[in-house]
């Protein structure tokens, strides 16, 4: 058995001190949406206490699907690398980017870079450059192939996109993957489903997403954005393919979102005689801070 871990919308803090210059740009609604809103929501000792806790579970891997920052300031990106060295070796951790790691142009590029040994493709040098998506990574008997849906928007956006470049990688891999017989989960921190969050926050390219997992299949869709838990399905050639959200590491108990959870996988079988997956969703369930196992779900 592989014990997959999925956390996501880390949104490190506290926020660093922010320089008036650094707010001259689409910074500025989002250090306001700090102050108003996210400040007291998240942080405190909700993410070190979750990650404590999943890690207690020895997963053979941890899957980290985007938002590692708020405003992609230089010290916040130098600051989640150094989270992302306490998380796990970058053998172990597998890390997408989200909207807030664009959240200006030029942003996504220091962030990719900073955190590159984390989103590194099996037998791939990317000489410290910015990598190329998606990538994958095979470990135990998945494949986790990292799709990213970031880019830089304008002030009360925080949409993506899955543009073609990125799809022609994505089913050659899909199809590698699949013939050497693992279990294939794509990583993505928006979500590839229509009406799943609204307009301004969608992902622009879901049809080609959902047609590329139609033709080429996958066993397992994990994403984050919508601070939700949640499950949809694409269709696939031998059926649904799950799509898993998981809400904010970050989020305290009793915000307009669910408290802070990460989810596990526990994946046996193999391809030949049929896979098994066991889908564990673990978090906060009171004031006090409890983390407890809040429900699980066959999926295979």
């Amino acid at each position: 058995m592989f014990r997959l871990a999925h956390i996501s919308d880390i949104h490190l803090s506290p926020l660093p001190r922010v320089r008036y210059r650094e707010l001259a740009s689409k910074r500025i609604t989002g250090y306001i949406n700090w102050l108003r809103n996210r400040k007291d929501a998240m942080g405190g000792t909700v993410l070190d206490a979750l990650v404590a806790d999943m890690l207690a579970h020895a997963p053979g891997h941890v899957a980290v699907t985007g938002d590692l920052v708020n405003l992609a300031l230089d010290v916040e990106i130098d600051i989640a690398r150094d989270w992302l060295s306490l998380l796990g070796d970058p053998d172990g951790v597998s890390v997408v980017p989200g909207n807030h790691d664009a959240y200006v142009p030029g942003a996504l590029n220091k962030a990719c870079r900073a955190w590159e040994p984390w989103m590194r493709g099996d037998g791939v040098d990317n000489h410290g450059r910015r990598p190329q998506f998606p990538y994958m990574r095979a470990r135990g008997p998945a494949a986790l192939i990292g799709v990213s849906s970031a880019r830089a928007t304008a002030p009360f956006m925080a949409s993506g996109d899955f543009l073609p470049a990125q799809a022609k990688r994505l089913a050659a891999m899909l199809d590698e993957a699949g013939a050497r017989g693992l279990f294939r989960v794509v990583m993505i921190h928006h979500p590839p489903i229509r009406g799943a969050t609204s307009g301004y926050k969608r992902l622009y390219g879901i049809s080609r997403f959902q047609k590329i997992i139609a033709k080429h299949g996958a066993e397992l869709v994990i994403h984050g954005h919508t601070h939700l838990a949640t499950r949809f399905g694409i269709d696939g050639p031998q059926g649904e393919v799950p799509v898993i959200g998981v809400p904010s590491a970050s989020q305290n108990f009793g915000g307009r979102k669910p408290a802070a959870r990460y989810n596990l996988f526990t994946i046996g079988g193999d391809a030949v005689r049929g896979w098994s997956c066991l889908w564990e969703e673990h978090g906060i369930d009171d004031a006090e801070g409890h983390i407890v196992k809040l429900g699980e779900t066959r999926l295979y």
